[in-house]
């Protein structure tokens, strides 16, 4: 058996999602480090357009040496978002950690946005954010290492990005400004609530569903928004606060300055909201 440290032990992270792509990417990452998680997804069965479940994603967690459990449930639902946060209650004893992972894409224009579309992005977006998010509050008071992190990117007002998609930008940057507010309504209480958001696109199965086979190519793998969060995670109370970090720049502040392991080749195509330096 290794013995290696393992800076998460016994720490429970509730995520919304997280059966697939980054959030299960985060929670295996975490596992590894010996975290728990608490996984609240729709997912309980499979689709033949993109690959896994919730329950698959508690085999990997499990597989990687933590303690996970499903939650089968929409982050729409209040109840849901109860029920998962009991779950970490009764089975892991607290939370530790609130991700804010789940998330409905719609990179359209305004006038072929249909307004279903359009609130059903805001109550997944900004509304599943603010209701797990408050529903793990009262716990994470009590943790001895609290974290919010919130894949949500910087705030960046260019046009270019402004005018691209404003209904969907919204939604994303409503999940930053709720993070960078609860990061100074609770900095009292220590609770690190921070955004996390990737330098490039990530080879994801809706990635390549987007943009076909090839975007994956120029694209890094989940690892490396895994690595960041984990090593957010394992900063101490308090350290990192109402910061909107980028995965590349965690990484450097933790001394990893090559990212060839990632893949994504020598000019990995820059994610939404990302501009060249």
């Amino acid at each position: 058996m290794s013995s290696a440290p393992r800076p998460l032990e016994g720490r429970t992270i509730v995520m919304s999602g997280g059966s697939r792509g980054i959030g299960l990417a985060i929670l295996v990452a975490a596992a590894e480090q010996g975290a728990n998680a608490v996984i609240l997804a729709k997912t309980d069965a499979p689709d033949p357009r993109l690959p896994g479940t919730v329950h698959t994603a508690v085999a990997e967690i499990e597989a990687a040496g933590g303690r996970a459990v499903a939650s089968i449930g929409d982050v729409r639902n209040e109840e849901d978002v109860q029920r998962a946060v009991q779950a970490a209650i009764e089975h892991f004893g607290g939370v530790d950690i609130c991700v804010n992972n789940a998330s409905a894409i719609a990179e359209t224009g305004t006038l072929d946005l249909p307004r279903k579309r359009f609130e059903l992005i805001q109550d997944i977006n900004v509304g599943g954010t603010f209701s797990l998010t408050q529903a793990c509050l009262p716990y994470l008071r009590k943790s001895l290492n609290p974290h919010i992190l919130t894949l949500s990117p910087p705030i960046n007002l260019a046009e270019h990005w402004m005018g691209r998609f404003p209904a969907y930008t919204m939604t994303k940057y409503a999940m930053t400004v709720l993070t960078l507010g609860w990061a100074a309504e609770f900095a009292e209480d220590e609770i690190s609530a921070n955004c996390l958001w990737p330098q490039t696109r990530i080879a994801t199965a809706v990635i390549r569903n987007l943009f076909g086979g090839d975007a994956a190519e120029k694209a890094r793998d989940p690892l490396i928004m895994a690595d960041a969060a984990a090593w957010i995670f394992a900063q101490p109370r308090g350290a990192l606060n109402g910061q909107t970090f980028i995965d590349a720049d965690v990484l450097a502040h933790a001394g990893v300055t090559d990212l060839s392991k990632y893949g994504g080749g020598d000019s990995p195509t820059l994610d939404l909201y990302v501009d060249p330096e």
